[in-house]
């Protein structure tokens, strides 16, 4: 009887070995990007980017609907093509990038929609609020390059309140509208290799 109960141990401990996500996909930087577009004047919108981030995804699917999604940005990295903007946005009236250096994004599912289109759940960190986001995923699909690497393709898109993340500076124009808008556009394209 012990052999019997040891064997069941051993073989169910051995399924959830084998079942556990053992793929891990690699960001490819130079093929990757993390901008942002919010309105200025309401009439035009600033575009702007995070140079330095991470992700780091773990899945065994062909689909990825099992995939474990984990993103860092360094505050510091922010471009927007204007030093003073920049400036500004690291400082206390926006991210607070010396308290606050990183945003962080943890993902909690990633399900298909239909065809490559998929729904990205998971809780984003902008200072020190969190909050529960819903990100629209275009999963472009999974090659091997020429050198022989199997990388695969997401665009990723969204928009969040910058407000509800603390980042509350704002200036009103003499019509009444925000010289920087509440609403943010996120824009993320990211190519995986795999390890």
């Amino acid at each position: 009887m012990r052999k019997l109960i040891l064997f069941f141990v051993l073989f169910i401990g051995s399924n959830l070995v084998a079942s556990a996500q053992t793929t891990n996909w690699a960001l490819d930087a130079s093929h990757s990007s993390v901008q942002f577009n919010v309105s200025h004047l309401v009439i035009s919108e600033v575009t702007g980017k995070f140079g330095k981030f991470e992700i780091s995804v773990q899945s065994d699917k062909a689909d990825f609907t099992d995939a474990n999604i984990s993103f860092t940005a360094e505050v510091n990295s922010i471009d927007t093509d204007n030093e003073d903007r920049d400036k500004h946005l690291k400082s206390d009236d926006f991210f607070g990038a010396e308290k606050f250096p990183q945003i962080k994004f943890v993902g909690k599912s990633l399900k298909k929609v239909k065809g490559n289109q998929y729904k990205l759940t998971g809780e984003l960190t902008i200072r020190d609020v969190t909050k529960t986001v819903i990100l629209d995923v275009i999963y472009g699909g999974t090659v091997i390059d020429p050198w022989k690497n199997t990388k695969a393709g997401f665009k990723i898109v969204g928009k969040i309140n910058r407000k509800e993340y603390g980042l509350k500076w704002n200036v009103l124009t003499e019509a009444g509208g925000a010289v920087v808008g509440e609403e943010v556009e996120l824009v993320v394209k990211i190519e995986l290799a795999k390890k």
